[in-house]
């Protein structure tokens, strides 16, 4: 029994030393490779191996650059004005005034006075209180003039007169036109715009150019003229006939 006793312990202290000796010997191998987090590189870094780092912000300093420019711009627009609609072109200025035309007088603080008056065939306005104002030949500034004067003189201590054109007098068109006569005359017109009025050329009109007659303070002007010529208001415009 104790020759048995002594054969065992000599086997387990023989297993422990070989059991230390492969342990001591796993602690000396190199260590295998260890998982660390690194930041997710973009592709540069995969491409070349370059370390990753966050892109910075670019600033763009103000009044440098393109942006800088527009930012400048826009700081410096003023605040965009309402939209107006324009007046229509209106001639009252240099127009000279003759039988045919109406106007609209007004006398402000006057309803009496304040009215449309027709200048007649004799080439004045008829008023209350002042009668006949002669108006053939007048602008309408020198018409308002001439009715305040009146006014001021025995009737309104200080008037305020102004006028316009309510209608201009009509212009006339003969000849070889579908419809000739007498029309109400429109800003801007031309010839051609009047044979339009007119209904057109006839079949044996002359198409390319017209005689115009334009009277103006008593005197009268013939001229022959292309289509496209301006048309003034009291013009008679006269179309003539082809020969072949």
């Amino acid at each position: 029994m104790p020759v048995a006793r002594a054969f065992r312990w000599s086997i387990l202290a023989a297993s422990l030393a070989a059991s230390a000796a492969l342990t001591l010997g796993g602690c000396m191998q190199t260590a295998g490779p260890v998982a660390v987090m690194q930041p997710r590189a973009d592709l540069d870094s995969m491409a070349y191996g370059q370390p990753y780092s966050a892109p910075q912000p670019v600033v763009v300093a103000d009044g440098g650059g393109a942006i800088g420019a527009l930012r400048n711009s826009f700081a410096s627009s003023p605040a965009p004005m309402p939209v107006g609609y324009a007046a229509p072109m209106r001639y009252d200025a240099s127009y000279h005034l003759d039988a045919g035309d109406k106007l609209r007088v007004v006398v402000y603080g006057q309803e009496g006075l304040t009215n449309s008056y027709a200048i007649d065939a004799g080439g004045s306005i008829t008023m209350p209180l002042i009668g006949a104002v002669p108006a053939r030949g007048r602008t309408t500034a020198g018409l308002a003039g001439e009715i305040a004067a009146r006014l001021r003189n025995g009737y309104i201590r200080e008037p305020s007169v102004a006028v316009e054109i309510e209608a201009y007098r009509p212009f006339f068109i003969l000849g070889e036109v579908t419809a000739p006569g007498q029309y109400p005359y429109v800003p801007n017109m031309t010839v051609e715009s009047a044979v339009a009025i007119a209904g057109g050329f006839s079949p044996r009109a002359k198409r390319d150019v017209v005689t115009i007659t334009h009277t103006e303070n008593g005197g009268s002007m013939r001229a022959v003229v292309p289509l496209g010529t301006p048309l003034n208001p009291g013009d008679t415009v006269f179309v003539g006939e082809r020969w072949f």
